[in-house]
């Protein structure tokens, strides 16, 4: 899957397989190497013998003439290229699309009036919501005060890749900048046909080299829960956790949230953040903003 998002669906399946087969070493895999090799990665041939296919099957596959893989193969290539969890499920979604339009895909922007309440009332802790593409649907006020040093602040990743505060903000830039990748192509493989989703990653290529060269390594990742080291130019470093939570009744949905193990210093800093951030004029259960900017409680 290039970052052509308009691009035939029948590549999507060869382009991932030839980018991670390019990724491995033939010693990894227990396999013999012979001379010299021009290109880094597995050959074809290689990666067909660990499945047990033909070579020419396997070029097949890679060129988008053959679109209907049997659940056996899909299991012994994921074996032979190594493929973990979340990697191994997206090529089970790319074979299962055979090429197949899948029609316009569906999504909800709204967020529930009882997740807003909900995410307002976390007041020492910020929340958001987010969709397929990584827009941000609706934050908490202490959210919206985290992201405060963006100008930039209706998608995630283009917070990441497009705003110049996003390397200033993320300490460990480089591996959030590979997990947002890895999350798109996710989101790719779950909503092919998502205009949004086409829209994103076709602004993020045309003006980001480093999304670029990380769009063309086809990891695949999805949201669970991990650190997150940040800095942020009022409150100073902040070392989070965050974890995401899938938002049942609304399909694509995701509710992050982070928090600071208790008594750090990185909770006092949070405490500073909120205050200073603090809206007198507006009761607690009225400041969640949506994704235009506005404040919500219905």
């Amino acid at each position: 899957m290039g970052t052509d998002r308009s691009s035939d669906p029948r590549s999507h399946l060869g382009e991932f397989l030839s980018a991670r087969r390019s990724r491995l070493r033939p010693e990894d895999l227990g396999l013999v190497v012979y001379g010299r090799r021009r290109v880094p990665g597995l050959r074809r041939e290689e990666v067909a013998l660990l499945a047990g296919v033909s070579t020419d099957y396997y070029m097949r596959l890679e060129q988008g003439r053959e679109r209907h893989p049997s659940t056996q193969v899909v299991e012994a290539l994921a074996r032979a290229l190594d493929l973990d969890g979340d990697a191994t499920e997206h090529l089970r979604r790319l074979a299962r699309a055979g090429g197949r339009p899948s029609g316009r895909a569906r999504r909800d922007t709204r967020v529930s009036p009882h997740l807003a309440r909900l995410l307002e009332r976390w007041s020492d802790t910020p929340a958001f919501v987010l969709d397929h593409p990584l827009d941000v649907l609706a934050r908490n006020r202490l959210a919206e005060a985290l992201h405060a040093d963006f100008t930039l602040d209706d998608n995630l990743a283009r917070m990441v890749f497009l705003d110049p505060a996003a390397r200033r903000f993320h300490r460990e830039w480089r591996r959030t900048a590979s997990a947002t990748v890895a999350e798109l192509h996710r989101a790719a493989g779950l909503t092919p046909d998502d205009p949004r989703l086409n829209e994103v990653v076709g602004e993020l290529a045309l003006k980001s080299e480093e999304f670029r060269s990380l769009w063309a390594r086809h990891d695949v990742r999805g949201k669970t829960g991990d650190a997150k080291p940040l800095h942020h130019s009022e409150a100073g470093d902040l070392d989070l956790r965050y974890d995401s939570f899938t938002v049942n009744g609304a399909p694509g949905q995701q509710l992050i949230v982070y928090q600071a193990a208790r008594g750090s210093a990185s909770e006092g800093a949070l405490a500073l953040l909120g205050s200073l951030h603090a809206d007198p004029h507006v009761g607690g259960d009225q400041a969640v903003r949506d994704r235009n900017g506005r404040r919500r409680f219905e």
